[in-house]
């Protein structure tokens, strides 16, 4: 048990790393922070420094979650000594998902900036794909299209993370393609936590004001 619950900790500090903030600060001597919604996170990175350092970022907090739920919890699977996971579950699946939540969490509760971080929807994307690539594959060309076609990262996010139950759903039950059942479960908790914590998003998506890639940033916080 020991084992696995310091892989569950290196993957919450492993989600920890404001990405955003470091690269921001790094690259631009801007933190991402103290301009546009005031989040630290890739959707704000896209917004204030443009597309390649959000694509940059995007990448560092997919691979946190990614490395979490693919590689972390095939550590904790193979010193797996406790009783974690919860009756009738395979232990390989619980262990994926909570080293992936453990990541996501860390990202958007770093240790290292206060306890304030992003939202989670790269960190999520990634943890996502360790655990079960297709769906999210499938969700990662929505995200992409949407950009293309609406410029707004936020919406984007919005709509591919809601997806991903839904094809999770219709792969089991409509293709007759196995997916554990803790994978629908908690999929649809992360993607019932991104979309709300994109609450301001939305208001401003409702409102006409939400900024778009390649616009110039709101300096001021909305």
């Amino acid at each position: 048990m020991a084992a696995t619950l310091s892989v569950l900790f290196i993957s919450y500090i492993l989600g920890s790393i404001p990405s955003a903030i470091w690269v921001g600060k790094g690259l631009k001597g801007v933190d991402v922070r103290e301009h546009g919604s005031g989040n630290a996170g890739t959707t704000n990175t896209f917004r204030v420094l443009g597309v390649p350092f959000g694509i940059t970022v995007f990448v560092l907090d997919f691979m946190k979650g990614f490395a979490s739920s693919f590689w972390l919890s095939s550590v904790a699977f193979l010193w797996f000594n406790g009783p974690l996971a919860p009756p009738n579950w395979d232990v390989e699946s619980f262990l994926s998902i909570a080293c992936g939540v453990s990541a996501v969490i860390g990202h958007m509760f770093p240790i290292f900036a206060g306890f304030k971080g992003g939202k989670g929807a790269a960190t999520a994307c990634g943890m996502l794909f360790g655990i079960e690539p297709v769906s999210i594959s499938i969700s990662f060309a929505l995200f992409g299209l949407i950009i293309w076609a609406t410029r707004y990262v936020s919406l984007a996010s919005i709509m591919a993370t809601a997806l991903y139950p839904i094809t999770l759903l219709v792969m089991r039950y409509g293709l007759d393609i196995f997916v554990d059942g803790s994978v629908i479960i908690f999929a649809a908790i992360i993607a019932f936590g991104i979309i709300y914590k994109h609450k301001s998003n939305i208001q401003r998506l409702i409102e006409g004001t939400e900024s778009k890639v390649g616009e110039k940033a709101r300096l001021a916080k909305q």
